[in-house]
């Protein structure tokens, strides 16, 4: 199983989101993503031999208890780019108020999982939401002056809960499953 841990979107953000994405229509080379299944990324945890599902669905529980992270309001608001302006691969939506909460789940989560054995993130953690992915610079400049110049208000959002998704890859894009859910 192709698994993630994941803060999803409520459906009502999805025409926010959609109307963002729809600023960047004119910029060739973005493959953009469902706005309905928008989502943080809390850890990429790959390939998952179900045998080992549960230990997975396990530390979870105990990462959202030593995160000590009651439910909180997250603000959807903002645009960057990974890795930086010169060089695109991803353009995401950041989180305005609900970053400390949501990084402290993070740190709680990676904790977690590469105690059971996952490898530790080689990057900082930015919560973001995907927006679309760069397939080719086509579109580049019209990508860096919306990133530059604009600041998208998609919505607020309340996180209660973690999920344990599944990422299935068909050829109409990845559909996600969530395997398990760990209340805040």
């Amino acid at each position: 199983m192709r698994l993630f841990v994941s803060v999803d979107l409520p459906d009502e953000l999805a025409p926010a989101v959609e109307a963002v994405q729809s600023e960047f229509r004119d910029a060739s080379g973005l493959s953009f993503t469902d706005p309905e299944q928008a989502h943080l990324t809390m850890k990429f945890l790959g390939d998952v031999p179900e045998a080992e599902v549960g230990a997975v669905e396990e530390a979870l529980t105990h990462a959202a208890e030593e995160a000590a992270v009651e439910p909180f309001e997250a603000d959807v608001e903002g645009l960057g780019v990974f890795p930086n302006l010169d060089y695109i691969s991803v353009v995401w939506a950041g989180i305005g108020r609900g970053t400390e909460e949501l990084t402290r789940l993070h740190e709680a989560v990676e904790h977690r999982m590469v105690d059971i054995g996952f490898d530790p993130e080689d990057h900082e953690f930015t919560p973001h939401v995907t927006l679309a992915r760069m397939q080719h610079a086509g579109g580049k400049e019209l990508v860096q002056d919306l990133v530059e110049e604009t600041h998208p208000e998609i919505g607020t959002m309340r996180v209660e809960e973690l999920r344990l998704t599944e990422s299935e890859l068909t050829s109409e894009g990845p559909e996600y499953s969530t395997v398990h859910a760990v209340e805040l």
